[in-house]
C-alpha cells in the first residue's frame, strides 16, 4: 500500500518461526507479560466489542486474555505462519500482518502483540486495520521500541568489531515512541496514543536470551545481514562481553525491553473533537486572574502588592 523499504527478510522470517514454532509455549514470558497488559486496558473501555481480531496471534495467548473479557464477543485468531497458527483457537487464519482479507469496517476491537515491528509496510498495515475496524472501532498493540535489547546489540556489534575490524547488523532496528505515534496518525486513527513501559528481565545466561528472541521469530532476518553466520569464537566473546557488563551477582543476566503500547480509534462523529480556532467564549488569562499581553509589548508588569490587595 505505500513504497516502504524492504528492511525484513519475511520468506527467511517465516521459515525461522515455523522452525522453532514448538519453543514459543515455553518462552512466553515477555508475550504474557504484553497481553496481561493489553487486556487491562481493553477491560476499562466501557463499551461491547462483538467481533475482535488477534493480529500476529503466535499461539493465540493475547487472544485468549482479550476472548475471556465480558465485552468481547467473536475472537478471530490471524498468524502468518501456518505452524504457528495450528496452534491457535479457532477460528483461525494464515495471513501476513499487513495484508489483511477483511472487509472495512467488519471488525469492533483488533489487539496484536509483539508482531508488528517486523511488517515490512507498519504504515499500510496500520490503515488496513484502520479500515477493517468499524466506527469508533478499537485498536491496541505492543511493539518493541528503539532502546529494546540494547546490551545484547552492543555486545555484539563490539565482539565482532574485535574479531573482523567491522560488524554487520545482527538485531533489528525498532522505532521510537515517537515514531510509532505518527504513523498512527498517519494513518487516519482518531485520539491516538503511544506510551512506553521499560521492562528488565533476567535469563540464565546471554544464550538463554538469544533462544527466546529466536523463538519469537526476533533472530537476525535483516535483508542487510551478512550471510556469514557468526563464528563460535566471536558468539562466546559476545557472551563473555555481556556476563561482564550486565550480570547479576546472584547469576543471570539483565535483557532490557521497551515495549512501545499504541492505540487508536476509527473515526466517528461521536468521538470527542477538537474546538475550531477562535471558537472559545473566555480568554485564558480570565481563568488565571492575570493581564493579557501581545508578544511584542514591552511593558513591565505592575509589582505584586501585599496578599489579599
Amino acid at each position: 500500500m505505500s513504497e516502504a523499504p524492504i528492511l525484513f527478510d519475511r520468506k527467511l522470517l517465516r521459515a525461522r518461526r515455523a522452525r522453532f514454532a514448538h519453543e514459543v509455549e515455553a518462552r512466553s514470558a515477555l508475550l504474557a507479560h504484553v497481553a496481561s497488559e493489553i487486556a487491562e486496558r481493553v477491560e476499562i473501555m466501557l463499551r461491547p466489542f462483538p467481533r475482535a481480531l488477534d493480529l500476529g496471534a503466535y499461539r493465540g495467548l493475547l487472544g485468549l486474555k482479550i476472548a475471556a473479557l465480558p465485552s468481547v464477543g467473536e475472537m478471530i485468531y490471524a498468524e502468518s505462519v501456518a505452524e504457528l497458527a495450528a496452534l491457535c483457537p479457532r477460528p483461525v487464519l494464515v495471513c501476513d500482518e499487513d495484508l489483511l482479507p477483511f472487509r472495512d469496517g467488519s471488525l469492533n476491537l483488533v489487539v496484536s502483540g509483539l508482531a508488528l515491528h517486523r511488517v515490512n509496510d507498519l504504515p499500510g498495515a496500520l490503515i488496513q486495520v484502520r479500515r477493517a475496524l468499524a466506527p469508533d472501532g478499537l485498536f491496541m498493540a505492543a511493539v518493541l521500541g528503539a532502546r529494546s535489547l540494547s546490551e545484547l546489540r552492543r555486545a555484539l556489534l563490539e565482539a565482532e568489531a574485535e574479531a573482523h575490524g567491522g560488524a554487520s547488523p545482527r538485531i533489528a532496528p525498532f522505532a521510537d515512541v515517537r515514531d510509532y505515534g505518527g504513523l498512527l496518525q498517519r494513518a487516519g486513527f482518531a485520539l491516538p496514543v503511544a506510551d512506553t513501559d521499560t521492562l528488565t528481565l533476567t535469563y540464565p545466561s546471554p544464550r538463554d536470551l538469544m533462544r527466546e528472541i529466536r523463538a519469537l521469530g526476533g533472530g537476525n532476518v535483516l535483508m542487510a545481514r551478512s550471510k556469514a553466520p557468526l563464528a563460535r569464537g566471536t558468539l562466546k566473546r559476545a557472551e563473555d562481553i555481556y556476563r561482564t557488563r550486565h550480570g547479576k551477582a546472584g547469576g543471570g543476566v539483565r535483557a532490557t525491553f521497551e515495549i512501545v503500547y499504541l492505540s487508536g480509534w476509527a473515526p466517528d462523529p461521536s468521538q470527542p473533537q477538537p474546538l475550531k480556532p477562535g471558537s472559545a467564549s473566555k480568554r485564558l488569562a480570565d481563568a488565571l486572574g492575570t493581564a493579557e499581553r501581545s508578544a511584542g509589548d514591552k511593558t513591565p508588569f505592575p509589582a505584586a502588592g501585599p496578599k489579599g490587595k
